[in-house]
Formats: C-alpha cells, structure tokens, sequence
C-alpha cells in the first residue's frame, strides 16, 4: 500500500500510481489464472506511461492525453533530458495500451513479451524516479 499520497498535479503522486500499476502488473498473474497476459502488459504500460508523465510534470511541461510513450519521451527530450536507448524501447509499449485490451484486435500475448514488457516499465519507473526525487 502506497504510504503517502500527493496532489495531482504533484509529480510524486504519478510516480505512485506508476509504482502501482507495476506492481498490479507484476502480482496478478501468479494470483489469478483467469488474467490474460495482455492485461497485464496494459498495466506495464501504464507504469511507463505514469512514470514518463510524472517526469514532464517535474519539468513543468504540458503533456496531451495521448498513451504514445515515443510522443511523451520526444517531449521529455525536447526539454533538454537525455533518454537512452532502453528507456526509448517503452515506446513498444504503447501497443498494450488500447489493441490488446480488446478481443480480435491484436494476437495473445506470449509470456516472452509479458516479461520484457514488465522488464521495460520497471526501468522506466526507475529511470522517472531517479529524474524526479534525485535532482
């Protein structure tokens, strides 16, 4: 359980729904065998999605309501911040993001790409946490 709650406009609080959507992505499958694994790709990508929004919150950029992860970093860039090379691979992400949450849109998803997709969203959470509570 989250300790401590911000505001909403507060980049710490985004970084605690990141964290949570991470940690609902990476519990669910050992606890529920009914839970599809595109399900929890979806809320791998929200964890990098929360943890990208929360560090343009930090910059004081304003982000559309978009779940393009490639859209979200390029902001980040703009603002002067370096994003490497495996912080830019969230942006595979962004298909969990709407397709797989639906029936007949996309193929099932393999137990390979749930975990580089849960391996992914944990760096960019790291990444995102480091950008907002160590500066």
């Amino acid at each position: 359980m989250v300790s401590e709650r911000f505001p909403p406009d507060d980049p710490r609080e985004w970084l605690n729904r990141a964290k949570s959507s991470l940690a609902k992505a990476k519990i669910i499958f050992g606890t529920d065998s009914e839970v599809y694994l595109e399900d929890m790709c979806f809320d791998a990508q929200q964890a990098a999605e929360k943890a990208i929004k929360a560090v343009l919150i930090y910059l004081g950029v304003q982000f559309p309501r978009v779940h393009d992860l490639a859209y979200l970093l390029a902001l980040v860039e703009r603002e002067g911040q370096n994003v490497s090379k495996s912080i830019r691979r969230a942006a595979i992400l962004s298909d969990y993001a709407v397709e797989s949450r639906y029936p007949g849109f996309s193929e099932p998803v393999t137990y390979e790409e749930y975990e580089e997709a849960i391996s992914i969203a944990e760096e960019v959470v790291h990444w995102a946490e480091k950008q907002i509570i160590m500066k």
